[in-house]
């Protein structure tokens, strides 16, 4: 099949606009691999401290003929979808030694759960985290002894952040070992439903937490399609999982031999062996795209659209939001699963999941066949699906066919004909919108705007009964500059119970949502910023603004030209929960529009 004009337009314009950093980004990494096996050029002192510790392995690892691997971990008890990483590393070690080869924890990196965070101080470190993952994982990898970098990671900002650090250390060869989302509990809609009764005082707090415990109920990814499960099929449409590996439940035989099976993988892929390739090969800009595309055809989440550019230029690749946008509309939108639908992820997988996708795409044009992964001949690899035989992870071809079509439908035959995401523009700035899980007929709402700087302005104007009209919620100084660019997803209950209301309502800010943004529609990350003296800093209640999502726009009728930005006290986000580690962060951060990155 050829590629689709659209996907070989925006590849090439991606290749030609990255040149001038992509070039010297690769001379770099091509220099680091040809020093060859990096402990053999450390000293015996230096050697004898990095391997103290490894008792019987210390012989084979001073002879560098066997290859050692790089452990970076993100495990902490607080994530769910971590904690069945603390057993890892002992399976990769034991893996290794079978084969005659070594592997080490080089070090850990922190990992917050967005979660626990939702509208707590907490959540203004929650972005800038992913910068500090990416740092804390250099810093693993800097005593420059291994010959390959397993990674376990999951969430929110911690995959993006451990991606930033593959491509810094692209010279050696990456993989990504997921653990998987955790088993079905009480359904997404269920418990979204009790969080808007909560909201308007129909149940109490009992019942709340009744209803998150039932549906936050063990170890692995929560079961929504949020930034966790979107990263998932990034790793894997990327090509930096194995096949099929993302959504099989923690604890399991299966997730055992998968990754017994990536294990297996990365020492095949060193400078030792001769399939050598290491992560700045794999991290093209056919990866980017192809990741691009995965995420409009299955309706993932906006912070993506943050992290992609951010991922893409510690490889030396410039993305736009225009690529996005461009990718969208040529991509046909093939899944429903909550909160775009009412699936989660364990029934998305059981119908196909992301191998039915990735056939059916690639059948399409919509994605490059070609593109390097860490299994070797390209993306049609990943049209296979693991099964287990004897105790070992074998692949086979996956059913082309979905297993239900309420949940995963042909590119022929899709929900929707485009993706999931909208690029916005305007006289209010440039921003994005997902539209996958917004009402058709709420795709456009004009109305007089309601200007707050907190959410929880937000929340006190419901409660005494304000919102009585059409309103658009604007939602300003939530930029990186300003506080860090927390999520503002507890704002989701009450704008969804004014909208179920009969309320034309919309959300403007220049803040983020939650992966699990939903029927609400939101105008989000607009840039400038209003920190940064952004149009949003010059609006005043009662503007009228028109956020158009089929064309493109976001904008207002005022005149602002005469207009001086709002200033507020905003050193209240200056101080506690550790929020003024970071005003190095804040006073360095980059526009939303590339990725919001302080490291890149």
């Amino acid at each position: 099949m050829a590629l689709h004009p659209t996907v070989e337009k925006v590849t090439a314009r991606i290749i030609e606009r990255s040149a001038a950093t992509r070039g010297p980004y690769l001379d770099r990494m091509h220099r680091a691999a040809e020093a060859g096996p990096a402990r053999a050029h450390l000293t015996c002192g230096n050697q004898a401290h990095a391997y103290a510790a490894m008792g019987e392995a210390q012989g084979d690892l001073a002879a560098a003929r066997a290859p050692n691997i790089g452990i970076v971990t993100a495990y902490n008890d607080m994530l769910s979808a971590h904690q069945p990483f603390e057993t890892f590393p002992d399976l990769i070690r034991a893996t290794a030694r079978k084969s005659g080869a070594t592997a080490q924890v080089a070090g850990g990196v922190p990992a917050m759960c967005d979660g626990v965070t939702q509208g707590q101080p907490g959540m203004e470190l929650s972005l800038f985290s992913r910068d500090v993952i990416a740092l804390a994982a250099g810093v693993a990898l800097s005593h420059n002894c291994f010959d390959a970098a397993i990674y376990l990671g999951v969430c929110d900002k911690i995959v993006p952040g451990l991606v930033m650090a593959a491509a810094t250390f692209g010279h050696i060869p990456a993989i990504f070992l997921p653990a998987g989302p955790m088993t079905s509990g009480l359904p997404n809609d269920e418990k979204a439903k009790v969080r808007q009764q909560f909201a308007t005082g129909e149940v109490d707090r009992a019942e709340l937490m009744a209803a998150e415990m039932a549906s936050y109920h063990g170890p692995g990814t929560c079961t929504f399609y949020g930034t966790a499960n979107s990263n998932q099929m990034l790793m894997e449409f990327m090509g930096l999982h194995l096949p099929g590996a993302s959504f099989v439940n923690p604890n399991t035989p299966m997730r055992e031999a998968l990754t017994v099976a990536g294990v297996e993988r990365a020492l095949g892929m060193t400078a030792l062996g001769s399939d050598y390739r290491p992560a700045c090969d794999v991290l093209d800009e056919r990866a980017f795209v192809n990741g691009i595309v995965g995420l409009m055809a299955t309706g993932g989440s906006t912070n993506l659209v943050l992290h992609l550019p951010a991922m893409a230029r510690a490889a030396g690749i410039q993305l736009e939001l225009e690529d996005f946008n461009e990718l969208s509309g040529a991509t046909p939108l093939m899944a429903r699963v909550y909160p775009n639908g009412l699936a989660d992820v364990n029934h998305f997988h059981a119908a196909g999941g992301l191998t039915y996708m990735i056939g059916e795409l690639l059948d399409a044009g919509l994605l490059h066949p070609d593109s390097p992964t860490v299994m070797g001949s390209g993306l049609r690899d990943y049209v296979q699906e693991p099964k287990l035989r004897d105790g070992r992870a074998m692949w086979e071809p996956a059913p082309r066919i979905s297993q239900n079509d309420k949940i995963l439908r042909p590119a022929t035959d899709p929900f929707q004909p485009t993706g999931g995401l909208q690029q916005l523009s305007g006289n209010l700035g440039l921003g994005m919108i997902k539209t996958s899980a917004v009402d058709p007929a709420r795709h456009v709402i004009e109305a007089p705007a309601r200007v707050f700087h907190t959410q929880d302005a937000v929340k006190d104007a419901f409660k005494a009964g304000e919102f009585t009209a059409d309103t658009i919620i604007v939602v300003r100084f939530q930029g990186p500059q300003a506080n860090g660019m927390p999520e503002l997803h507890g704002l989701t209950p009450t704008l969804a119970v004014l909208q179920d209301r009969g309320l034309k309502v919309a959300l403007v800010t220049d803040g983020r949502m939650s992966g699990a943004s939903g029927k609400v529609p939101s105008a989000i990350h607009v840039t400038p910023e209003a920190a940064a003296g952004g149009p949003l800093a010059l609006l005043q209640d009662g503007d009228i603004v028109r956020l158009d999502a089929k064309a493109g726009v976001i904008e207002t009728s005022a005149d602002l030209s005469t207009r001086t930005p709002a200033a507020p006290d905003l050193s209240a986000n200056a101080h506690g929960i550790g929020r003024e580690l970071f005003e190095t962060f804040r006073r360095n951060v980059g526009p939303a529009a590339h990725g919001a990155a302080v490291v890149v």
